[in-house]
C-alpha cells in the first residue's frame, strides 16, 4: 500500500492550499485516514482524519478554517485549508489505516509535503 501525498507549498498569511492524499495497492477497505503535521521542533500532530463511522476529528486549532473530504472510490482524501496562518507552517502527512486483501490491518504513511505559510 503506497500513499502519495500532494499539494503542499507556498502561501500567504490568509491564503488557501488543497492537499491530496491516494491510497493504492492491495487495499481491501480503509477505515479511518487523515492528515497529520509536523513543524520543525514540534510533536506530530492530528489535523483532521475521517474516524470509525464516517465522522470527522479535526484539530482545534483547524476548525472552521480546515476541511477534509474524500472520494471513497479513488481512496483519495483531500484537505482544503483557509485562513492559513504561519503557526500552520509545517509537513503534512497523510495517514491511514488499511485493511489489506491478506485480511491484515496496517498503519500506514506518505511520504510528507510542506506547507509554508509566510509573506
Amino acid at each position: 500500500v503506497q500513499l502519495q501525498a500532494s499539494g503542499g507549498g507556498l502561501v500567504q498569511p490568509g491564503g488557501s492550499l488543497r492537499l491530496s492524499c491516494a491510497a493504492s495497492g492491495s487495499i481491501l477497505s480503509i477505515n479511518v485516514m487523515g492528515w497529520y503535521r509536523q513543524a520543525p521542533g514540534k510533536q506530530r500532530e492530528l489535523v483532521a482524519a475521517f474516524i470509525t463511522g464516517g465522522r470527522t476529528n479535526y484539530a482545534e486549532s483547524v476548525k472552521a478554517r480546515f476541511t477534509i473530504s474524500r472520494d471513497n472510490p479513488k481512496n483519495t482524501v483531500y484537505l482544503q485549508m483557509t485562513s492559513l496562518k504561519p503557526e500552520d507552517t509545517a509537513v503534512y502527512y497523510c495517514n491511514a489505516n488499511v485493511r489489506t486483501i491478506d485480511w491484515h490491518r496496517r498503519n500506514y504513511w506518505g511520504q510528507g509535503t510542506l506547507v509554508t505559510v509566510s509573506s
